[in-house]
């Protein structure tokens, strides 16, 4: 089994790399978090490689960090999660994220996930809460956000920024217990432009 690659980018895509290594171009899945971490085409990348095999496919799934994979890898033994599927879950969540978020029951943060909906963030909770001890987590508080967050956070990401992004934004604004939506969104507005 291929796991691991290093090589010249060909190209890449927001779900798609192609690697050339000893001459052979291998085409790899990989997630937008991987995707934004790559390299310039042309330059040498070293991706860490799950390899999938099914009767009628040979599939590669790449990643940067090795944290990544192992989770793409737990993701995969929860029932009804296939590989496709553990790539968008992946592209959708930051993996501290996700991590703290199967740790701490927090379903209703999973299912913002596209293509999550609850009984499948339930069986992830289910299923892995207690897979995942050797991950390092955010502290709880970290994660959770107030509904007036939530709601500064919705509007960012329908204004088309990252969430991951909006969220790291919104972690440097300094706010009061009772921060009105107007003016966080504005403070929040202020920090993703610097």
């Amino acid at each position: 089994m291929i796991a691991h690659l290093r090589g010249k980018l060909l190209s890449k895509h927001p779900n798609q790399a192609v690697v050339e290594a000893a001459g052979v171009g291998y085409e790899v899945n990989i997630s937008v978090p991987t995707f934004s971490g790559l390299p310039a085409v042309g330059a040498e990348v070293s991706l860490f490689i799950h390899t999938h095999v099914r009767e009628d496919a040979l599939a590669l799934f790449g990643f940067l960090r090795p944290e990544d994979k192992q989770l793409f890898e737990k993701l995969l033994s929860v029932s009804g999660i296939g590989p496709k599927l553990a790539i968008t879950i992946l592209s959708g969540m930051e993996t501290d994220t996700m991590v703290a978020s199967i740790k701490g029951n927090n379903v209703a943060a999973l299912t913002r996930i596209p293509g999550i909906g609850k009984k499948t963030a339930e069986r992830m909770v289910l299923e892995l809460r207690d897979k995942l001890d050797k991950f390092g987590v955010l502290p709880e508080a970290a994660i959770a956000a107030t509904p007036v967050e939530e709601d500064v956070i919705s509007a960012l990401v329908n204004l088309g920024y990252q969430r991951t992004v909006v969220e790291k934004a919104l972690s440097r604004v300094a706010r009061t217990a009772d921060e009105s939506f107007d003016s966080l969104f504005r403070k929040s507005l202020a920090a993703l432009a610097k």
